[in-house]
């Protein structure tokens, strides 16, 4: 693939209408919000964002992976509007909603495992992983739960107390849950044990195991242990083949829940429905969100029906599951399934992982930091890390700021994640020509932040 110059990468600035929403914004929103850029939106459509000063950006960061089939599909949005015109809220905690239903339905028959299962419906991620949590606590009656560093789990106060990816999630709101424990993650180029794959035998399941429950934690008091396939925020971190494997062992040997957040990973990104399919692991519990219904608030906890043993009245939601959100989540199985957006997933995303793969040889050469050290990543859900130096591996984490910020300027929309990562997770339909135009609009970023 080409990575070197293309016409027409032309700056792009904000202009007078973007900055006058931004003004309003700094005025009123809650200062909480992190904001990567002045991005204003006015339209989107496929994989392509308008700004409110006519600026067009081709996006491949989908809202932080939710448009899965592209911004504005016109199924998901015929859906959403014939559902409404019949009926906007029922609450399908206290009712019978058909749409509820047959969204419990399509999950549960396309979540892994021959089990039968069952499904609770929230709006969000946080949500989805809330109830899992309280659900694990309730099924096994243990108090304590695993979750990795570098984990993004959610803002809630459950959510968050296994959320160990950034210091700023957790200050100035402590004492968080009790029973909490935190583990290293199988992240292979930066070894919490500095060891090499496959020599290290996987030491860090090892751990969990001999250190942690021999030392700390009886593992007949562990509930659950949490786990993101791959990791998001952490970086897109692909753990190595055996890990996840051993991680389900390990659990089964002690009668642990294994609990699987693919709110960022699911719904298809990776080439398959969900990551965990890679390794053929089938979780206890998976979490589901962003990416299930195009961009309508809705989420999943989907659970082995062996474990989802709360009573009545146990746990619930008013919104949760609101029958619009679930008509766009229908429509966007749908989508995903008769597009065989899966395979297009697998097919351009190794397509931009060879080409970043490329340009990080060539960076290398050129001698100029910042240094692309690691490119990892499966299907649509691609990490490359910038280093200052690739023997230190010094994490470039303002060199990935000004990255993101460049790609930007050039019309292209990624976000950062890790301590200096960029991500790739655009929408599922987008083309092998959409795709060599952000490699090389990120490959004259990365170059004009190295000069």
């Amino acid at each position: 693939m080409n990575t070197g110059q293309i016409p027409e990468i032309n700056e792009i600035l904000p202009g007078p209408q973007a900055q006058e929403v931004v003004e309003r914004s700094d005025r009123v929103v809650s200062p909480s919000l992190p904001r990567a850029y002045p991005l204003v939106v006015k339209r989107a459509y496929g994989c392509t964002v308008e700004d409110v000063d006519g600026n067009q950006f081709l996006d491949c960061m989908a809202g932080i992976a939710v448009c899965s089939t592209g911004h504005c599909h016109p199924r998901v949005v015929r859906a959403i509007q014939e559902q409404a015109e019949r009926w906007l809220h029922i609450c399908g905690a206290d009712f019978y909603d058909p749409q509820y239903i047959a969204l419990a339905e399509r999950l549960a028959a396309i979540a892994p495992g021959d089990e039968p299962k069952r499904v609770f419906l929230g709006n969000s991620g946080a949500e989805a992983v809330e109830a899992a949590l309280k659900l694990a606590r309730h099924h096994t009656g243990r108090p304590y739960v695993i979750a990795f560093f570098g984990a993004f789990h959610g803002r809630t106060m459950g959510a968050v107390s296994l959320t160990a990816s950034k210091p700023v999630y957790h200050r100035g709101f402590m004492p968080l849950l009790p029973g909490v424990v935190h583990v290293p993650y199988g992240y292979c180029y930066r070894c919490a044990y500095n060891l090499t794959y496959p020599s290290c035998n996987l030491v860090c399941v090892d751990f969990i195991e001999e250190t942690l429950m021999g030392r700390s934690v009886p593992p007949d008091e562990v509930a659950a242990i949490f786990v993101e396939p791959v990791q998001g925020e952490g970086g897109y971190v692909v753990p190595p083949d055996g890990w996840l494997q051993k991680l389900r062992a390990l659990c089964d040997r002690h009668g642990i829940l294994l609990v699987a957040d693919e709110v960022q990973s699911g719904m298809g990104r990776t080439g398959k429905w969900f990551a965990t399919e890679h390794w053929g692991v089938v979780p206890d519990i998976l979490c589901v969100a962003k990416a299930l219904a195009s961009g309508m608030p809705v989420s999943a906890m989907v659970a082995r029906e062996s474990v989802m043993t709360w009573p009545t009245g146990a746990h619930g939601s008013t919104f949760g599951g609101n029958p619009v959100a679930c008509a766009a989540a229908l429509a966007t199985i749908e989508v995903i399934e008769q597009e065989r957006l899966m395979e297009n997933a697998v097919r351009v995303g190794n397509r931009l992982l060879d080409g970043l793969r490329a340009l990080a040889r060539e960076v290398e050469r050129a001698g100029r930091p910042p240094f692309i050290g690691d490119v990892r990543g499966l299907g649509l859900m691609i990490g490359v890390e910038l280093v200052q130096d690739l023997e230190t591996r010094a994490p470039a984490h303002d060199e990935a700021e000004e990255v993101m910020t460049e790609c930007f300027r050039r019309g292209l929309l990624v976000l950062t994640c890790g301590a200096s990562s960029i991500r790739f997770a655009p929408p599922l339909v987008i083309t092998e020509a959409e795709a060599d135009r952000a490699l090389a609009i990120f490959a004259d970023a990365l170059r004009t932040v190295g000069r």
